[in-house]
């Protein structure tokens, strides 16, 4: 951690309230026919008219047959997933260790907001320490007073009660409470004052991308609640994805569909918190992993997302799409493991 804490100091996605309970204190908070023009002089019998009348309900029944297969069309015989969202890109991440693109949307590469998706950078740095992650942090006022103050989702984080790196680690990811961010970001940069210490780290974010080869991609903040100058591409995200599940810390947390913990007060009781993930596809999803949803009114909605199947990993993301985004995923997904 920076110069300035001890171990015990430690967009937007819609608000997600945690739900919160501290025992003898308080009570619990609860945080998808064919019309044919007459000739003039022409006479048509019952006879045409029938003929005209059967061959219109042929072609009308071939023509949903036709339309009935191109929807059950087979993901392999296809040349590229039946989506519309063109900021997407697909890896096969093979032995974990090294990546091959399988398919990139036509602005894979372009460089656009990425809301919520950006703590999954924010994790990567806090993980470049995880001699830390039983290190306690107290929350502060402050982190409660931001996501107030700017309408961020927020894990409900109770002022004066401590919890781990590793339990703020699912705080921020599951149900992408800004609140955990702040206070990761609070407690792993360095400088004499909290703007101090979130601006270097914002710095190290930047830095890590870099390392990583990120080229379309800038940070301004640590939670994706943008400040004008935060955006990535489709392909540095699924990079990125990849790399962070590499992380055992990392992948053991957005693996969750909910996360049950408890965290000691600031008056002595014990505070129970239950954080619910806000990526639908681990439910939907045979195989899926992870990994980070995002939105917001640049953004539109994000997913990175990663699956397993057949000793196969993939790893996938989609910006700037629409509610769709789960359905999109999927259909990416099936694609890749056709092929």
């Amino acid at each position: 951690m920076g110069s300035h804490a001890r171990p015990n100091r430690i967009h937007r996605t819609g608000v997600r309230i945690a739900m919160v309970a501290m025992v003898g204190a308080a009570l619990p908070i609860t945080a998808s026919g064919l019309a044919q023009a007459a000739t003039p002089g022409a006479t048509h019998s019952a006879d045409d008219n029938q003929d005209a009348h059967r061959q219109q309900a042929a072609d009308q029944q071939a023509a949903g047959q036709q339309g009935a297969a191109a929807d059950a069309q087979d993901p392999k015989d296809q040349a590229a997933p039946q989506v519309k969202v063109d900021h997407a890109f697909l890896l096969d991440a093979r032995d974990g260790s090294q990546e091959r693109q399988m398919w990139a949307g036509a602005k894979a590469d372009e460089s656009v907001p990425m809301a919520s998706t950006t703590k999954i950078m924010t994790a990567l740095v806090v993980l470049k320490h995880p001699e830390w992650l039983e290190h306690g942090i107290q929350v502060k006022q402050e982190y409660r007073d931001y996501v107030q103050k700017v309408g961020a989702s927020t894990a409900d984080l109770q002022t004066g009660d401590t919890l781990t790196v590793r339990q703020l680690l699912h705080a921020m990811l599951l149900p992408s409470g800004s609140d955990a961010a702040r206070a990761l970001a609070d407690n792993y940069g360095q400088g004499a004052t909290e703007d101090e210490r979130i601006a270097d780290f914002v710095r190290q974010m930047n830095d890590e991308a870099q390392a990583l080869g990120m080229t379309g991609t800038h940070y301004d903040t640590y939670d994706g609640i943008s400040h004008g100058n935060n955006h990535s591409t489709a392909r540095d995200l699924a990079k990125l994805g990849q790399r962070a599940m590499l992380q055992p810390a990392f992948a053991d947390v957005v693996k969750n569909k909910q996360f049950k913990t408890e965290a000691p007060a600031a008056n002595g009781h014990t505070r129970y918190y239950t954080w619910n993930n806000t990526n639908e596809l681990l439910s939907t999803y045979d195989g899926a992993l992870g990994i980070k949803t995002g939105s917001g009114p640049e953004s539109g909605y994000c997913l990175v997302f990663a699956a397993e199947r057949d000793n196969r990993t993939l790893v996938g993301a989609i910006l700037k799409d629409d509610q769709g985004r789960f359905d999109d995923a999927t259909k990416i997904l099936d694609w890749g493991f056709a092929h």
